[in-house]
């Protein structure tokens, strides 16, 4: 097969591989089961660095347009739905816009989105999730078909709580842990625990989804100051709050990292009284930068005053959607009373899945590798930087898989974002994470999870000559 593809177009190379591949399989030319050039002949033949190809072909992947068959290369998926669909659409008529054509025309005009919400999937094993898929299901255990436990099957929450302990020092045990798909169902189960008449207290940024999962269960909620160590403990003893969530190994957005002195301070406000109680969502820490890794909050509470929440979903592939919470005994009492009849929102199957994989040491090798590549991208984000920091200061670096950068001359975030999009970039506001207007400089956020190494420089390149005034 021979590709002819013209790499002197716009856009990073690797988005216009993906785009032309994408494309013929759309129009069928590449059939389905088509064996793909492989990344080292493509990229000998397009004079591209090979890690061009490689990350073309992993977002094919992730997309479903390709899938990787060990030991004989990518081959095109089955798409014949997606293709029918494409011809029967009726061509909108002359002068009018297709529904939801402004949002693709959005999106295709983008050349580089740091989005801090994106990681990288070209690192994924898929050949090893595939085999691990594959044993599960070959082996006739039929009590996968069964239904299970309320709070997760007990091997994957016996695996989850060796791994808690090794390596954020939680102290827990695995009746403790409660499986589900995602955070939401996580916070839902709580709302039930907890009840309904709650004043729950949060930074202001945070992450906003929480807050709007807390305000659809119409708590009341407060905001509290924050300062350069995150949540202050003096002006939460202020407020009516009998729980509050923190996220002390990586504030969102802010990238804070709590010190042991502030958690202390925390857990002493809720040691204050009878029903207080700490939310910690350690949603990404297993990616630090600077120093060894920071204990969990749960891992300094002596009277079971902290819920900590987890997932992999940010570690291995936000599509794996388990996540994790871990309950004090007094809650866990309150749980079994009121909730025990909620069925368990992952399959025993991706539950079995995950447990093998974490047990027989994939995990953790998937994490080294992630941890060079994200360090090697985030070490190459501030170089680049480097020519705006004049004008910008760079906070949140130490950990986590974005930054913050904050205008030293004034100005509004509004506009910040707008001339980086006339630039085809997109950046994040801060105030996007906020609950309520506050006071500050203009700020934005720049994510590096998704990116590849060309797409980083070129767009830091393209927000100089956004944001740099020339003379």
């Amino acid at each position: 097969m021979v590709f002819q593809l013209c790499t002197a177009g716009n856009g990073p190379l690797y988005v216009q591989i993906y785009e032309h591949i994408r494309g013929e399989i759309r129009k069928g030319k590449l059939l389905p089961e088509e064996r793909l050039p492989s990344t080292r002949f493509l990229a000998e033949y397009l004079q591209v660095a090979r890690s061009t190809v490689d990350y073309a072909y992993g977002q094919l992947l992730s997309e479903g347009y390709i899938e990787a068959r060990p030991c004989r290369g990518y081959f095109v998926c089955p798409i014949e739905e997606l293709l029918l669909l494409e011809e029967e659409r009726e061509a909108p008529e002359s002068g009018e816009t297709e529904p939801g054509r402004q949002d693709i025309q959005e999106e295709e005009r983008i050349r580089v989105d740091f989005s801090p919400y994106d990681i990288d999937l070209s690192g994924f094993p898929f050949s090893v999730w595939k085999k691990i898929t594959k044993n599960i299901l070959t082996c006739g255990n039929r009590e996968l078909f069964a239904k299970g436990e309320v709070q997760g099957d007990p091997g994957l929450r016996q695996t989850i709580c060796r791994y808690l302990h090794s390596s954020r020092g939680v102290n827990c045990r695995p009746e403790q842990i409660i499986v589900g798909a995602g955070n939401d169902y996580l916070l839902m189960l709580l709302e039930k625990i907890l009840g309904r008449d709650i004043c729950i207290a949060m930074e202001n940024p945070t992450y906003i989804r929480s807050y709007r999962i807390f305000r659809s269960f119409a708590y009341r909620i407060t905001t509290v100051d924050m300062d350069e160590f995150g949540m202050r403990a003096d002006k939460l003893a202020q407020s009516e709050a009998a729980i509050a969530y923190v996220m002390p190994s990586h504030q969102f957005p802010a990238g804070t990292v709590m010190p042991i002195g502030r958690r202390l301070e925390l857990l002493k406000w809720a040691d204050g009284g009878e029903d207080r109680y700490l939310i910690e969502d350690d949603y990404d820490s297993e990616f630090r930068f600077c120093g060894r890794p920071v204990p969990a909050l749960q891992a300094s509470d002596r009277h079971g005053r902290v819920i900590y929440i987890g997932t992999f979903s940010k570690a291995i592939a936000p599509a794996i959607r388990i996540s994790f919470m871990v309950l004090p005994d007094a809650l866990l009492e309150k749980y079994r009373e009121s909730c025990s009849f909620y069925s368990c929102t992952v399959s025993r199957i991706d539950q079995n899945i995950l447990d093998e994989f974490i047990r027989e040491g994939y995990f953790e090798r998937h994490l080294n590798k992630m941890r060079k590549i994200y360090r090697g991208k985030h070490e190459l984000l501030l170089e680049c930087l480097q020519p705006l920091k004049e004008g910008f200061s760079v906070s949140g670096e130490n950990a986590g898989l974005h930054l913050v950068l904050t205008s030293r001359r004034g100005g509004s975030e509004a506009e910040l974002v707008e001339k980086a999009l006339k630039k085809k970039v997109k950046v994040y506001g801060l105030s996007e994470s906020m609950m309520e207007e506050a006071p500050g400089s203009a700020a934005v956020l720049l994510g590096f999870g998704g990116l590849s190494e060309e797409g980083i420089r070129e767009g830091v390149r393209l927000l100089e000559k956004a944001w740099i005034p020339k003379d």
